[in-house]
């Protein structure tokens, strides 16, 4: 492996432990929720809001994250890089959970609001 593939593996494997911790910590829901929905609300909004779908969320989009990232560090670490098979569409599917479960929750906040 050189140098640059080195930097690269233990950069990645960085990322997918900070993914796999950021995510038992996110469900075990220890800290704020890290969400935008969450960020980005007022603290009035903040104190009323259920925060345990958040913390779920957020905990699945990170460890998703680190599988992805440990799966980029697999392919380094091999050098078979067609396990981007692999990594691509758990990426896609990563984004698509982002979208749908956001719009599940937010469906669901109006209808316990009642609106």
């Amino acid at each position: 492996m050189t140098t640059g593939e080195s930097i690269a593996f233990i950069f990645v494997c960085a990322l997918a432990a900070a993914g796999f911790v950021l995510g038992a910590l996110q469900y075990m829901q220890k800290g704020i929720p890290l969400n935008n929905a969450y960020i980005y609300a007022s603290k009035r909004e903040r104190e009323t809001m259920d925060k345990k779908p958040r913390f779920r969320q957020s905990a699945t989009v990170f460890l998703l994250l680190g599988v992805i990232f440990a799966a980029i560090a697999a392919a380094i670490l091999t050098k078979r890089y067609e396990l981007k098979y692999l990594y691509l569409p758990l990426m896609a599917v990563l984004i698509v959970y982002a979208i749908a479960s956001d719009i599940v929750i937010r469906k669901k906040e109006n209808r316990d609001r009642g609106e």
